[in-house]
């Protein structure tokens, strides 16, 4: 039974951490939509968290919807919505696509950069002819930009039914193409979800020492991070300037994310037989640590909105970033 009180107070809280240069809802009016949410059974509703939760994601998702809604003014936005691995990057995106379209009468598409993931066919012609740690998913290198690059022409473009396609991670395989999602083009919002979304290429020096065990046993040439540099500076560069905004969630620091990562899998262990071992664990999230690590550096700089994760998982802090002082909201000459 939905805890109305509950989630209501824990709404307001959340909404009312919001600085008021940010504001486009005052905190109440922002929990008010998050319970209307939650009452209409939306399926982005994550009912399977307590109330508490439920209301803090309700609440920041509400205030996020509402400072996207003020600023579409006839435009088509992408906003970006990026953190590390576990930071809740696809449940508030959800909950905002949810509110944005219930409340505010938006068409909205939720593209995560996940599903753009390449058929394992090709990921292991990549570690076959390039290095083997292409084989894992995760790094630039691994999606198909071109498509990613291309579902934003036609969810932004002419009128038509959009197919956006869906990744399998059980299977570590993309989905056949009966089971992608259909979406009415053109859209008013697309929010494209994603670990690494907006981070900047290295300079050759910060390559060249490893950061971590696997970089330093399986990538001793610097092979493959140089490989993922390059990728970030091809059609990932592209791909993220199309962004008119980008939303950070930043974890406290990369332990947390392996901390969060792990306890995922415990859970699963019970009752998947493929669920990872601790140390399975550990050498799949180090494929991510360098790009983590550099993003949450450079976040506070070149994003709209930081918003913060304590160690416990709450949402307990929101900020303007470098790029809404400097610059305002972005655009794109294309959109």
């Amino acid at each position: 039974m939905l805890q109305a009180d509950t989630l209501l107070a824990a709404a307001v809280d959340a909404a009312g951490r919001w600085p008021a240069i940010h504001r486009a809802l005052a905190p109440r009016a922002a929990a008010l939509m998050a319970l209307r949410l939650a009452e209409s059974g939306a399926p982005a509703w994550p009912s399977h968290l307590d109330g508490a939760v439920n209301g803090m994601l309700g609440g920041h998702g509400a205030m996020l919807a509402a400072w996207i809604a003020g600023r579409l003014q006839g435009r088509r936005l992408i906003v970006g919505l990026a953190g590390g691995q576990g930071s809740g990057k696809s449940t508030l995106a959800g909950l905002t696509a949810a509110v944005l379209g219930q409340e505010f009468g938006c068409r909205v598409a939720v593209l995560s950069l996940d599903d753009l993931y390449l058929p394992r066919t090709e990921r292991a012609e990549l570690a076959r002819s390039v290095h083997p740690l292409f084989a894992t998913r995760g790094v630039p290198g691994t999606h198909d930009a071109g498509l990613g690059l291309a579902l934003f022409d036609q969810l932004t473009g002419a009128a038509g039914r959009v197919a956006l396609p869906r990744f399998d991670k059980g299977r570590d395989e993309r989905m056949e193409a009966a089971h992608w999602t259909q979406v009415e083009a053109p859209v008013d919002v697309v929010l494209f979800e994603g670990w690494c979304l907006g981070v900047p290429p290295q300079d050759v020096a910060a390559l060249a020492q490893p950061c971590n065990d696997l970089e330093r046993k399986e990538d001793a040439e610097g092979i493959w991070r140089r490989t993922v540099n390059d990728a970030l500076m091809g059609d990932y560069a592209e791909l993220f300037a199309r962004m008119r905004a980008l939303v950070y969630l930043r974890v406290p620091d990369f332990a947390a994310v392996l901390r969060w990562r792990e306890e995922q899998e415990a859970r699963l262990r019970s009752h998947a037989p493929g669920a990872m071992t601790p140390a399975e664990v550990l050498r799949f999230v180090a494929h991510y640590e360098r790009l983590t690590v550099a993003l949450r550096q450079a976040a506070p700089g070149m994003a709209d909105l930081l918003i913060d994760l304590d160690a416990e998982h709450r949402l307990v802090a929101v900020a303007s970033g470098g790029a809404w002082r400097q610059r305002g909201f972005r655009r794109h000459s294309a959109l």
